[in-house]
């Protein structure tokens, strides 16, 4: 975002606790593919389907994605390397085991995974959906879980996740 000339300074605002993300909306190149990701794999609810676009939900909440092609049918993956954009969306589960259960769908499909990572505060799979779009699927261990320094102060880092204990849990 380029800022005006001579623009006026902003006053401080911290936005307030319970601000949340809402929803993503994505647009992608192929609705039906998409949707065979989103609700086919992953399991979320189609709550709309129009001819070209559709929303979708987990637990009865209007939507939590929007999926497009107003301006991107047949068009290109997104991009990984070399370009602004999105990083990832994450979607945060629950439980370990509603985590580990999802985690079993994708591999049974032979859905390629890109990392599996514990951060101390959570364990997350990393995968794109069929447009390249980045999505990170976690779960966050209790607060009092969390790794800390003498100090008190959180300390997350990346190691590899135990996926095949992750996965037991699934069994």
């Amino acid at each position: 975002m380029n800022s005006a000339p001579n623009a006026p300074t902003a006053s401080p605002y911290t936005a307030p606790a319970g601000t949340r993300i809402g929803h993503i909306h994505l647009q992608v190149t192929d609705l039906d593919r998409a949707l065979a990701f989103y609700h086919g794999l992953l399991g979320f609810e189609v709550t709309m389907n129009v001819s070209t676009a559709a929303f979708l939900s987990a637990g009865g909440y209007h939507h939590h994605i929007g999926l497009n092609t107003w301006h991107s049918q047949g068009g290109r993956p997104a991009q990984r390397q070399g370009a602004a954009g999105l990083y990832h969306a994450a979607f945060l589960y629950e439980t370990r085991a509603e985590l580990a259960a999802v985690v079993k769908r994708l591999m049974q499909a032979g859905y390629p995974l890109r990392g599996a990572s514990d951060h101390g505060v959570s364990e997350a799979i990393y995968l794109d959906d069929p447009d390249g779009n980045g999505l990170e699927l976690y779960w966050d261990r209790p607060r009092a879980e969390w790794p800390t320094d003498a100090q008190g102060q959180l300390t997350m880092y990346t190691h590899p996740l135990d996926l095949p204990g992750l996965l037991r849990l699934a069994e």
